[in-house]
């Protein structure tokens, strides 16, 4: 065989290499085709914390991590040794507040009316005998035989008589009205202040015990029985179970046109099943989330928005944190 056979039948072999490889090329680009975009989610639930307008110690946790609450259900029980001491503070200002209340409404004793009474009378007797006095001594002046002096002196006792026996009557009828109007709506509204107070303190106590507001799964417990907690401290988390959906994080080329109420499928990893949901929200993440440059490119930044749906259906099982796939 010549060297040129020999070097053609080589150039042949190369190219027939080459054609077999960019035919299996080819095959393998149209049938495989381009591998499908992947967006992933994951599974998020309404939170309900459980926290107190007082501050105190952990009494007593009645519920643990993972257990089911009810509506009404106890969960934990506070120890607040102020809020008792300023009940008894609130109570005892309600009573004191409240017979100053009954002592305004009722007026004076029957003794002081009775007393005031008598001064009256010894009032008015004292005004009889000094009236008689100056109109004896009047005449007698009329008549010449007594001196002005004296006609004077028993006039000044007459009218200070007057005013005596009018203040002893003012007196007596202060007795017997009792206290003013005024002086007794002032008496009322300190009850109502204090019965105010009261009902404060009695919210606070409240506070002491805590009882679940929704149906949920207790999800996190912070403090430790024994451990002081502050006002407005979470003590627990409680997941409601009813209320799952899906948060996913789509680039805006991947949208295709969604909207809110459009449904679509999403795989559930942990169960190997399908899922039909429904988005409720869509929202741009701003400039501080993922986003793709394009520029380069002569083109456009692609942002990302933040997209939540709910599950079209009931379905068994599904818990926070699991991964949600969407193939696009």
């Amino acid at each position: 065989m010549s060297a040129k056979t020999q070097h053609n039948n080589i150039l042949l072999a190369v190219l027939g290499f080459v054609t077999v490889v960019v035919v299996v090329g080819l095959l393998g680009f149209l049938l495989l085709g381009r591998s499908p975009e992947i967006v992933q989610g994951e599974v998020e639930v309404s939170e309900y914390r459980i926290s107190s307008k007082v501050p105190g110690r952990i009494l007593e946790l009645r519920v643990k991590e993972g257990d089911f609450v009810h509506v009404g259900d106890t969960l934990a029980i506070l120890d607040a040794p102020e809020v008792q001491a300023k009940k008894t503070q609130a109570q005892s200002a309600e009573d004191a507040a409240a017979a100053m209340s009954d002592l305004a409404q009722a007026g004076a004793r029957q003794e002081q009316i009775s007393g005031a009474y008598q001064l009256w009378q010894q009032a008015k007797a004292g005004l009889e005998i000094a009236q008689k006095t100056y109109e004896r001594v009047q005449r007698l002046y009329d008549e010449g035989v007594m001196t002005a002096q004296k006609r004077d002196e028993a006039l000044a006792s007459y009218k200070a008589l007057q005013a005596q026996e009018k203040a002893a009557k003012s007196q007596y009828d202060m007795a017997v009205n009792g206290a003013r109007l005024q002086e007794k709506r002032a008496a009322q509204a300190q009850v109502n202040r204090a019965r105010g107070a009261v009902q404060e303190v009695q919210s606070y106590i409240r506070e002491t015990v805590q009882v679940s507001n929704v149906e949920g799964e207790v999800s996190s417990i912070y403090p430790k029985v024994g451990e002081l907690i502050g006002t407005g401290s979470p003590i627990m988390s409680i997941s409601v179970m009813s209320d799952l959906w899906g948060t996913f994080n789509v680039r805006e080329d991947q949208l295709n046109g969604m909207k809110i109420g459009d449904t679509f499928t999403a795989f559930v990893p942990a169960f190997n099943k399908d899922l039909k949901m429904k988005v409720f929200y869509i929202k741009d993440e701003g400039s501080y989330a993922v986003w793709k440059a394009t520029k380069a490119n002569g083109q456009y930044d692609l942002k990302t928005f933040e997209v939540k749906a709910r599950p079209e259906e009931s379905f068994e099982g599904l818990r926070p944190g699991m991964s949600l796939i969407i193939k696009k």
